[in-house]
């Protein structure tokens, strides 16, 4: 009898000993995963984008499209492919909650834009091209880039690279979103030449790290857009 509640002791102890070393459930824990690309402390990778502090419908969007394959990479595809909608919600609210200061971005490409190319980057951003109909990047992401709650991602702090990529993703249909895709038909008119000036442009903003997306729009949408809610960014 006493070998048998030695073992039962042992026992006890042993699973007392594993539940004690098992990790909290965090929410932070459980987005580990999420963590080692997308770090609460910025890498300032050029291949995996900052999405701390971008609103938190953008972030549920970009899951949902991973999810359902409007939006094309392996790893992302293969992490939320049977994650729950209360889940990738849940996700989406703790990136939106997190700011942490800027590292510096990745130079890339833009490093060796020349002046008139900034210049010409510049224009579109503010201005955009009417003749072309290019609406400006200000008009959909706030006057200070900084995105547009619930659902229009600011757009500093980005590496130009990763701009062109997404850019080039729209523009050969490999990156999707609701329909009207208002971000592909931008990509179709704009030419390899504007897509350079623009990721170029934006890519040497300094952002501001208190700055937070704007509630809304001074004026609407200047072109529909399926992945903002009707009314919600004006």
């Amino acid at each position: 009898m006493r070998l048998f509640h030695a073992l039962g002791l042992a026992a006890a102890l042993s699973v007392a000993s594993m539940a004690s070393a098992a990790p909290p459930d965090t929410l932070e824990q459980r987005i580990a995963a999420c963590l080692s690309c997308h770090g609460v402390k910025e890498h300032g990778d050029a291949y995996f984008p900052r999405i701390a502090g971008k609103p938190a419908g953008y972030l549920y969007n970009q899951l949902r499209n991973f999810q359902n394959g409007h939006r094309q990479y392996p790893m992302m595809n293969y992490m939320v492919a049977h994650l729950p909608d209360a889940y990738l919600r849940e996700i989406a609210d703790y990136f939106a909650g997190q700011h942490p200061p800027y590292a510096t971005a990745t130079a890339g490409s833009g490093a060796t834009a020349s002046a008139a190319q900034l210049e010409r980057g510049e224009v579109l951003v503010r201005q955009g091209d009417a003749g072309r109909k290019i609406p400006a990047c200000v008009s959909c992401h706030g006057t200070a880039l900084n995105g547009v709650a619930p659902a229009i991602p600011g757009l500093l702090g980005l590496p130009s690279d990763y701009i062109n990529a997404q850019f080039g993703n729209w523009k050969n249909h490999s990156r999707r979103a609701a329909a009207p895709d208002c971000m592909a038909d931008i990509a179709a008119r704009l030419s390899v030449e504007d897509v350079a000036a623009v990721s170029a442009w934006l890519g040497r903003q300094a952002p501001d790290a208190d700055a937070r997306p704007a509630s809304s729009l001074p004026a609407p949408l200047p072109i529909r857009c399926g992945s903002v809610p009707a009314g919600g960014a004006q």
